[in-house]
């Protein structure tokens, strides 16, 4: 991507001249749903520093025009009435997400939220998959903008549809990135993402969530083994290391305050996600009644969060993991354990970090001491209501 010399660059993208719809009811576009000109189909706005690092004051980032409020239904509608028990899936276009929507549509007990970033190939995933016709919505979601994010909950709660269970499971990978790359908000664009951007969406469906009316609310963060030191994996060079959150706190590229590198920027993140989920798990479950849980469902090493790591890597790696260490999943059964984290009974569990084994199923795993850490999870707490907005 080229350098920009602007300090505020306003964009508003939309596909073949016209703005990106936000809703889709059973599969046809609703004209119903309103639409900024800043929901937009394609890349998350990002841009690249000119220089390493680069002080807040000085970062080149593209932002998105000013958001307004969705303007007041007397009767929105994003897809016809069910009386069925509705899943919220964040990255729902692709890998995990799209697998887990097909899983549960499929059965014919669930509808389910696909919250994209990109609206059309959503739409065209879930048909190519084979996601049943009138099962599911589609809503634009763009993680990497907090804007984006308040205004889908507005949407969400405003459109009379019902949530009965919050996957948070987009995930941004920039394992070969030599340089931050940033959100429309400033953030780090893993941290931004994986993380913030989640924060805050749960944080803002808390109250709709508590409503469920399948009476067992879930909220579910997909973690990863990757950002546990106490695995094999999670001691693969680099390491997730959060430090004291100074970084975080500070916003700059790193958690710790370190030098950038991109795979510890996506370790950190999945660290905070898991932390998140302790720390809701530790506040909010006794007094909301939501099973707060996170999950690592196995090795998908053909899931599309490797696009961005270098062809001889997405080559190889599925084939070690299939052949060597025996540990690799499909999207499919990977789409079916994150369903069975959400539906079924036996997983209700709150507080719990779900694993899966090839030969006995689910099992309640151990969490790194540093994604166990309650006093790091209550200021990471803190840090992130401060840097949403929330505090």
């Amino acid at each position: 991507m080229a350098h920009m010399n602007t300090k505020n660059v306003q964009v508003s993208r939309a596909v073949g001249g016209s703005v990106a719809p936000i809703g889709v009811a059973a599969g046809r576009v609703n004209p119903r749903v309103y639409a900024s000109p800043v929901l937009y189909q394609g890349p998350a706005p990002m841009c690249r520093p000119t220089q390493e690092p680069t002080p807040r004051s000085q970062r080149v980032i593209v932002q998105a025009s000013t958001l307004e409020r969705p303007p007041a239904f007397s009767s929105p509608v994003l897809a016809p009435k069910n009386d069925k028990p509705t899943v919220c899936i964040t990255g729902a276009s692709s890998g995990l997400g799209l697998n887990a929507a097909k899983s549960l549509a499929s059965s014919g007990n669930w509808h389910v939220v696909m919250a994209c970033r990109d609206f059309a190939k959503a739409e065209r995933e879930a048909r190519k998959i084979g996601i049943p016709k009138g099962s599911y919505t589609v809503m634009h979601l763009d993680l990497a903008a907090l804007d984006s994010v308040r205004i889908f909950a507005d949407m969400y709660k405003a459109s009379g549809q019902r949530l009965d269970c919050l996957v948070c499971n987009a995930a941004v990978y920039l394992p070969t990135a030599k340089e931050p790359v940033y959100t429309a908000d400033g953030f780090e664009l893993s941290m931004g993402t994986n993380h913030l951007g989640h924060f805050l969406l749960v944080n803002l469906l808390l109250d709709k969530l508590k409503e469920a009316p399948n009476k067992d609310p879930r909220c579910i963060i997909v973690g990863s083994i990757t950002g546990n030191t106490n695995t094999l994996a999670g001691n693969v060079p680099p390491k997730a290391n959060l430090g004291d959150l100074s970084g975080l706190e500070n916003m700059q590229p790193m958690a710790d305050g370190g030098e950038f590198d991109g795979p510890k920027a996506y370790k950190d993140a999945k660290v905070c996600n898991m932390l998140t989920m302790c720390q809701l798990h530790k506040r909010l479950h006794e007094s909301t009644g939501i099973t707060f849980a996170s999950l690592y469902p196995g090795c998908i090493a053909s899931s599309g969060l490797f696009r961005n790591h270098v062809p001889l890597f997405r080559y190889l790696f599925p084939r070690f993991q299939k052949n060597i260490t025996k540990g690799y999943v499909s999207e499919e059964e990977a789409g079916r354990r994150l369903m069975q984290v959400v539906a079924s009974p036996d997983l209700k569990k709150s507080g719990v970090y779900w694993s899966f084994s090839n030969t006995s199923g689910s099992f309640e795993n151990q969490l790194s001491e540093e994604a166990s850490d309650d006093a790091k999870g209550s200021r990471l707490w803190d840090v992130s209501m401060k840097l949403v907005g929330l505090a």
